[in-house]
């Protein structure tokens, strides 16, 4: 199997092209007036809930910056959001390197755009396992497929993208943002990759401590089970 080994990167990434879609809403009115306020020309991808909470935030500017996913991928969300962001242009536009010719040309062919700035958070799946009472299939429902995509892909590409897991970043992210006029610097974009991943590895060892210790099927009457 043939990798890509990047050898030229760039200190300083202009943020252009972000894609919010959190859980936790919790700072997403501060940080989405925040990022608009600093960035010219900024475009915000988003799904669901957080769409709606981002268009709120943004009364009438919403109309120039905010995108939802499923009009820039062409595709719309299946019933229940079960499959919102998994799609090419969203994982081209996350794993684009900049000085990949081929990549480039990948952008131009699909309509993709270089995606800068993740900030992502997941199903709640600890808090709806703590309780009491909670089905299986109440702990199946809240694994977040696409969510933890979307963090590695966005961690893997440090060398371009910046990812935000946790809202209590929120605050240093921006004011790093705004001293530097826009741009991300490598340093940040590391250090915030190496949280990202912290993060995806704890969500999934609470998926496996909790399928682990379940019994299957006796704990599961919320299912029909055909035999046969």
């Amino acid at each position: 199997m043939s990798v890509n080994l990047v050898q030229k990167v760039d200190d300083r990434v202009r943020v252009r092209n972000a894609l919010i879609s959190v859980s936790d809403k919790q700072g997403l009115d501060v940080v989405v007036k925040e990022l608009v306020g600093a960035l010219s020309g900024l475009t915000i991808f988003s799904t669901g809930g957080t769409f709606s909470m981002v268009q709120q935030v943004l009364g009438q500017r919403a109309e120039e910056v905010l995108v939802p996913v499923s009009r820039y991928t062409g595709q719309p969300e299946t019933q229940g959001g079960l499959v919102k962001t998994l799609d090419f242009k969203i994982y081209l536009g996350l794993l684009t390197e900049t000085y990949n010719s081929s990549h480039q040309d990948d952008l131009k062919r699909t309509g993709a755009v270089p995606i800068d700035l993740v900030v992502v958070n997941l199903y709640p799946f600890e808090k709806t396992v703590a309780k009491e009472g909670v089905s299986i299939e109440e702990a199946r429902a809240n694994i977040d497929i696409g969510g933890p995509c979307m963090v590695r892909a966005a961690a893997k590409n440090f060398h371009r993208v910046a990812v935000l897991v946790d809202p209590s970043d929120y605050p240093g992210f921006l004011k790093s943002l705004k001293a530097n006029n826009g741009f991300t610097l490598l340093e940040d974009r590391f250090r915030l990759a190496v949280k990202a991943f912290r993060h995806t590895a704890s969500y999934d060892e609470q998926i496996s401590e909790y399928l682990g210790r379940v019994s299957f099927p006796e704990s599961a009457p919320c299912y029909q089970i055909r035999r046969g």
